[in-house]
């Protein structure tokens, strides 16, 4: 499936595209469909003969035989309900999961800096609610949508059949409803996008809030959060209550205008009849009226759903803002990396964020195999920049990053990364067991090997305490472990992978002395012989690196060992002096 497919500007195509895999099942579907709702356009058709009957003072006879066709016709609804609820259902769920396996997978490929300016709330709300809307749409709208469209074509029929001069009454119902539907689609168009826009800022507020608990009731502000929150759910009820009030006026214009078509049909018929000019049998007025109805009663039905269709197609454009996003990550084509050797060269490297000045600019850098290279400076010097550029997360505004000689601009990121390991400043962990989150995407990992990689990560003191040892869960994000405990498991997750290539950002900046002194000791294992670059606030942590790089409003102003940059007594000799207390 292309998963290009969904088209803001053509939501409809976009929707008949990913049904696609689905047509044959649609189409046997359709048929079972128009078998089950036949009884809405064929008993008019029973009941207009049974009066004749009674009029005309024919047979009982022929009251039996209509009755059993009648009958048939009824009881035949219930098998293939069910055939068709199957066949439509099974159908729609499967196009939703594909929706949401197509919107995970694109999420993936991605770049880093489009998940760092997007709201994990608001996407959470896309993949979920809209597809969710979509669901409900096709849900809520199939059964009537379709009994619309076949009893339209029934009752034309028959009525083309039994008193064809009446078919230009029938036809006055379709420009009606059209009429109606073109003055009020811009609209609802606008109303359900701007109640969108609305759910979206409420959902990302949602977000902030529950990642702010801690603060919030650290520092009593429960009233500012909940003020927050309650200034966007007002917004979000404004837009509901406008959305709410259009779709009740259409709804309401459109049933006015609709009854009045059906009541004037109804008294036109009656009208022939009395006055002899067609012949109309009674059976047929009430025929008549009764095809007048149930057309205008389509037709009112078909316009009902236009707000749930809007709805549905204001989802698709926001599934749109996803699967159209150009920020990717490309890798499809490039140069597959079968290994490694740990070489990595910076050229004249500078990023730029937008039209901000360069977060770094002009860095000229080379990082041997095996060497541990530390980066330092002040906040907003440009580390964590040129850490995200090394591992690709960022793409460089001008210049080179080389691995092993090669730009990396031209090479499968997916395999290079396979050599490579991060330890972030705050690991993240997932709802499972503690042998999950260590080997979180290894297969078949022996039990020695996780045991081996938690000792080296200083770890296994962490396991042997628990009653479940491997198995014991470690809640949602990791929250029955403290941070160090975390942080260590986060090493053993990057030992057990043995990567070439290392990455440390400012790994134990968020720990406590104890635990700091834990996490380094696994440090220091976890860097032997691994060609690694740190990112680091805490200069104690760097003192034994074979180069420490310092940064200045994006630039390399020194770099050397920690004694030969101790002794030159410039920026790093003031930022080691403040850290130890010492004179510089």
């Amino acid at each position: 499936m292309t998963r290009r497919s969904i088209d803001a500007d053509r939501p409809l195509s976009s929707l008949l595209h990913e049904l696609r895999p689905f047509r044959t099942r649609l189409v046997i579907a359709i048929a079972v469909f128009i078998v089950k709702d036949s009884p809405l356009w064929l008993l008019p058709v029973i009941t207009a003969a049974m009066i004749d009957v009674v009029v005309d003072g024919r047979s009982a006879t022929e009251i039996g035989w209509l009755a059993l066709a009648g009958a048939a016709l009824v009881l035949q609804n219930y098998p293939t309900h069910l055939a068709f609820t199957r066949l439509y259902m099974s159908s729609v769920r499967g196009m939703a999961a594909n929706l949401r396996n197509a919107l995970a997978d694109r999420l993936q490929t991605l770049s880093i800096g489009f998940h760092a300016r997007s709201s994990a709330s608001v996407i959470q709300s896309k993949v979920v609610r809209d597809v969710e809307n979509l669901e409900l749409m096709f849900l809520q709208a199939g059964n009537p949508g379709l009994s619309a469209v076949f009893v339209f074509i029934g009752a034309v029929t028959m009525t083309a059949v039994t008193v064809p001069q009446f078919l230009p009454v029938f036809a006055l119902s379709v420009p009606a409803g059209v009429g109606v539907w073109w003055a009020m689609r811009r609209r609802s168009s606008l109303r359900n996008q701007e109640f969108r826009v609305e759910m979206e800022r409420f959902s990302s507020r949602i977000g902030e809030m529950a990642t702010l608990l801690p603060i919030t009731r650290a520092h009593g502000l429960e009233h500012i959060a909940r003020d927050r929150v309650s200034e966007v759910a007002e917004g979000v009820r404004v837009q509901g209550l406008r959305l709410d009030m259009l779709n009740g006026g259409f709804g309401a214009i459109s049933w006015v205008a609709l009854q009045l078509l059906s009541l004037g049909c109804l008294c036109l018929a009656g009208l022939v009849a009395v006055m002899g000019w067609a012949t109309i049998t009674p059976g047929q007025v009430v025929l008549l009226s009764t095809y007048f109805a149930m057309l205008t009663g389509t037709v009112t039905s078909v316009l009902n759903l236009y707000p749930l269709l809007a709805r549905g197609t204001e989802s698709v454009k926001s599934l749109a803002e996803i699967m159209q996003e150009p920020d990717l990550e490309f890798n499809e084509g490039k140069h597959v990396v079968a290994s490694v050797t740990g070489r990595i060269e910076l050229r004249n490297v500078s990023v730029r964020y937008g039209d901000e000045p360069p977060a770094v600019k002009a860095i000229d850098l080379v990082i041997s195999p095996g060497e541990t290279v530390a980066l330092v400076g002040r906040s907003g010097s440009g580390k964590s920049t040129l850490m995200n550029t090394v591992l690709g997360f960022v793409r460089p505004s001008s210049g080179q990053v080389l691995l092993d000689g090669r730009d990396m601009q031209e090479l499968d990121l997916r395999t290079v990364r396979r050599d490579v390991s991060v330890v972030p400043q705050e690991s993240v962990m997932f709802e499972g067991s503690i042998r999950d989150n260590v080997t979180y995407g290894l297969d078949s990992v022996d039990d020695s090997a996780v045991i081996q990689a938690l000792r080296d990560a200083n770890a296994l003191e962490i396991v042997d305490q628990l009653p479940r040892g491997l198995d014991t869960m470690v809640g949602e994000r990791g929250a029955r472990l403290s941070g160090g405990q975390r942080q260590r498991l986060s090493i053993a997750r990057a030992l057990i992978r043995n990567p070439l290539i290392l990455l440390l950002d400012e790994a134990t900046s968020a720990l406590d002395s104890e635990s700091e002194a834990k996490v380094q000791t696994a440090l220091d294992t976890l860097m032997q012989n691994r060609t690694t670059l740190v990112v680091a606030h805490r200069l104690s942590t760097v003192r034994r690196a074979d180069t420490i790089v310092v940064l200045d409003r994006g630039t390399i102003v020194e770099r050397g060992t920690h004694d030969q940059l101790v002794s030159a007594g410039c920026q790093y000799a003031r930022l080691w002096a403040l850290q130890t207390g010492t004179s510089p």
